[in-house]
């Protein structure tokens, strides 16, 4: 940022700001609002929607504060007689186009057009209503897309092209007809679409909403017939309590009492298997760099994480030819659904087709992962119904749990014992700093060489993060990694992630192990976590999520008992047999278009 400091007035109040800051944030510094609906802090600056106008005084026009610079003596008036008309006709346009079916609307309350229009008082329509009428395309098991509900404001299109490098969404045509759309119109479930969600966080309206599944998941508690079993992941326990006003922060206990008050037979934990997936995974690592090194295989490295599933089919669609790459391991999510129908149900004499296991994700592409084909190792679909953290906010809501007042309780025995490692994986860098934490002390008996366990280097949010770990002092058994440099890399978001890709394919990069995060931020900043999001928002989650690990009693992933337990009387051991059956999958080239 610039030293050089531009001085001028808003609202007759006189500030100091850096060159190159726009009116908004100026206006921002001194605590003034103003409004914006195609503005959103990770984008670029667009100047779409035109509501966030206000008077420069001198100048005839009026600037959009977005997207203009301030002047030395600039002089700027926010909520001046002509800026209120100007803005109030602004959003009148705009509810002329617009589907403005509120009371039935899945995002009544949270949507920012709605917001503006309330308090702005608009009273009866100064414009013909020229809305149009267009089908609700619902093909994605994730996304609902809604055009007659679209602004326009293309944040879904800067979002899919700028933070994700996938350009799904695009806008097509000119003029009255102008839309956002996809490639040949085609349905979101048939093209390139990676449903991470990131669009739905950021669309103002209800253009663009994951798919709900809330009335299937209340159907099967109240069948008694059915035995209904829940897993949280890692980052919901840091967001759910955003849904009530409360800001991110640990909520683990009061989540585990509001699904049981909302009827669930059993509150298990993803976590769980997420350090399940770090010994799996872990030693499916350590047996690639055997082969390359002892065996002299043909082996693909570096080896990718697979936790992500907007990431698995960001490399079926773009990078077909190196899937070798990625790990075996199915997510933590899918290891539990198999588990649960098999282990799980046999332990509390169940059936498992009278099963029905749900899960609390901050991410809508896992309600896409449950669905696909691979996923149902357990002879049944192993992953029934997946909800997202802002649809858990509104089953509490609308059961009238008061959350804020709940008594902390604990997760059922059996698939919900977990560590602070498992808690990690909810931030980006937290696989690879699990994963760290157990294959380095199972190669060299010693804890590995950082403060309190705490891996800094692969911490933050930088969106490309590289490491290096000198391996030493080894077991005799692992003898052939004596002396060996451990190169990492970690990144999140998927522009980040194709930049990363593209390296490594071009030779520019060498690693032996990476991870990716489709979501900025990792899971943290997910697709279904709750809105608004924003960096400042990610790293209070981030911290809460650090903060959770620093208080758990066990912090690394082989320390579980629970983990102990299963290898001992169900898998075996990692990579066996039942294991291979049930915890890992392969992926599919896709077509980009």
């Amino acid at each position: 940022m610039s030293t050089y400091k531009v001085n001028l007035k808003v609202n007759n109040l006189n500030v100091s700001v850096d060159e190159g800051t726009t009116i908004l944030d100026a206006a921002r510094q001194l605590n003034f609002k103003i409004p914006t609906l195609c503005h959103h802090d990770d984008l670029c600056v667009a100047g779409n929607c035109r509501v966030c106008v206000v008077e420069q005084v001198g100048n005839r026009l009026l600037p959009a504060a977005c997207a203009t610079p301030v002047s030395e003596g600039m002089e700027v008036l926010t909520n001046s007689m002509k800026v209120r008309q100007a803005r109030k006709n602004i959003i009148e346009l705009l509810l002329s186009e617009h589907n403005a079916d509120c009371t039935k609307c899945f995002k009544s309350g949270y949507c920012e057009l709605q917001e503006m229009a309330n308090e702005y008082r608009t009273g009866d329509h100064i414009f013909l209503d020229v809305r149009s009428k267009n089908e609700i395309d619902i093909s994605s098991p994730s996304i609902e897309k809604d055009d007659s509900k679209c602004i326009r404001c293309q944040r879904c299109v800067r979002t899919c092209t700028e933070l994700q490098a996938v350009s799904a969404l695009a806008v097509t045509h000119k003029g009255k007809e102008m839309k956002i759309s996809t490639f040949l119109d085609k349905p979101m479930n048939d093209v390139v679409c990676t449903n991470c969600g990131q669009c739905i966080n950021r669309c103002p309206t209800a253009s663009l909403v994951e798919r709900n599944y809330i009335d299937q998941v209340f159907d099967a508690i109240y069948d008694p017939k059915k035995f209904v079993v829940v897993q949280t992941a890692p980052a919901t326990r840091v967001a759910i309590s955003e849904e009530f006003g409360l800001g991110p922060n640990r909520s683990t206990g009061k989540m585990v009492a509001a699904l049981r008050r909302l009827g669930f037979d059993k509150v298990l934990d993803t976590d769980f298997t997420a350090d399940l997936t770090i010994m799996e995974e872990g030693t499916e690592l350590l047996t690639r760099l055997k082969e390359a090194l002892v065996d002299g295989k043909e082996v693909a490295l570096p080896m990718m994480t697979s936790c992500s599933p907007g990431w698995i089919k960001f490399q079926e669609h773009i990078f077909p030819d190196m899937l070798d790459n990625l790990s075996t391991c199915k997510s933590p999510q899918q290891m539990f659904g198999p588990l649960a129908k098999t282990y799980y149900a046999e332990k509390i004499n169940k059936n498992p087709a009278d099963m029905v296991v749900v899960s609390i994700m901050p991410c809508t592409a896992k309600k896409y992962e449950a669905e696909r084909p691979e996923m149902r190792g357990s002879g049944y679909k192993d992953v029934d119904f997946v909800l997202t953290t802002r649809e858990l906010g509104r089953m509490i809501h609308q059961a009238g749990i008061d959350f804020e007042k709940l008594e902390d309780e604990k997760y059922d025995s059996i698939l919900g014992e977990s560590t602070g490692a498992a808690v990690i994986f909810g931030a980006t860098g937290g696989v690879m700093e699990a994963a760290l934490r157990t294959a380095y002390e199972i190669v060299t008996g010693r804890e590995v060489p950082f403060a309190n366990l705490n891996i800094k280097p692969v911490r933050g949010m930088d969106g490309i993060k590289e490491a290096a770990v000198k391996i030493k002092d080894v077991k005799e058994e692992w003898s052939f990694l004596e002396g060996v440099e451990l190169k990492i890399a970690i990144a999140h978001g998927l522009a980040n992630a194709k930049e990363l890709m593209n390296k490594i394919k071009s030779g520019e990069a060498d690693y032996h192990f990476i991870e990716v995060m489709a979501c900025p931020s990792g899971c943290i900043g997910g697709g279904g976590q709750p809105i608004p999001t924003n960096m400042e928002i990610r790293k209070k989650r981030a911290a809460a999520i650090y903060e959770e690990d620093e208080k758990m009693v066990l912090r690394k992933s082989h320390e579980n008992p629970e983990v102990t337990e299963i290898y001992k009387s169900f898998l075996h051991k990692p990579l066996g047999h039942r294991s291979h059956d049930l915890l890992h999958t392969h992926y599919y080239p896709r077509k980009r278009y």
